[in-house]
């Protein structure tokens, strides 16, 4: 499709992660960036979604975070277990799409937020997620620290995120899935394919499952553990905060 003269040029970030050009990628991907995530994950994240849901394991009365929340598909999954969820997201174009789609859910609210200087006070949460957002902070383990500091003690964090597969064979079919059929795919379903070339480079320089345990651990989180998703294209890690 030909372009319009005034068509906004395309946000593409790079791995120096600076929060304005992530923030305004993701602005111009909000529309349709779920059908997007679906055809390019070959319906594999709404298996990821539901798998964090279990781990999170909403329940009445509990307040949660939802942190890189995008336009709150697995904030409504968790606000639908009876738990009062904020979603938080540092993308404004997403934060507004997520509202315009969700305003009728109650126990669901939308907050912009930087992951490495929450807007919220210490020991507020039951329990914090973050799919497939930590890749995107510029420093990961400042905000690995603020999600502790707003957990409540003996409270819970769960991070779903792109990972390294074990097997060197199906690894290598994944590289080229994402190295060459992802590219092609991304220029047909999303109005900003190039943030999609990002979205390979960056989990190409993602750490795997233990090196991002390690730093669940350095940032004060104990019962540390993870478990591979589709074969370890996506880690579910879990953690607790200490209780004294």
């Amino acid at each position: 499709m030909a372009s319009h003269p005034s068509d906004p040029e395309p946000n593409r970030a790079d791995l120096h992660k600076d929060p304005s050009r992530v923030s305004g990628m993701f602005d111009q991907v909000a529309a349709g960036y779920d059908r997007t995530n679906t055809v390019l994950s070959m319906g594999n994240d709404r298996f990821w979604r539901a798998a964090t849901t279990r781990a999170v394991n909403p329940r009445a009365g509990q307040r949660i975070l939802d942190l890189a929340a995008g336009t709150g598909a697995s904030s409504v999954a968790l606000a639908g277990r009876g738990a009062t969820v904020v979603a938080a997201d540092f993308s404004p174009g997403m934060i507004a799409e997520g509202r315009r789609r969700h305003s009728g859910i109650r126990n669901l609210s939308f907050v912009q937020a930087d992951a490495t200087d929450l807007p919220f006070g210490d020991d507020e949460f039951d329990a914090v997620t973050m799919s497939f957002g930590l890749r995107n902070v510029n420093e990961p383990k400042k905000a690995l620290s603020e999600l502790l500091r707003v957990t409540k003690p003996g409270g819970r964090l769960v991070v779903c995120e792109f990972s390294h597969p074990p097997s060197k064979t199906f690894n290598g079919l994944y590289r080229f899935y994402n190295d060459r059929v992802l590219p092609v795919v991304a220029k047909t379903v999303s109005s900003n394919a190039e943030a999609y070339d990002y979205l390979n480079e960056s989990i190409r320089d993602w750490p795997d499952q233990r090196t991002l345990s390690a730093w669940i651990r350095q940032a004060g989180w104990t019962d540390v553990a993870h478990r591979n998703l589709s074969m370890g294209i996506v880690a579910l890690h879990r953690a607790t905060k200490p209780r004294a």
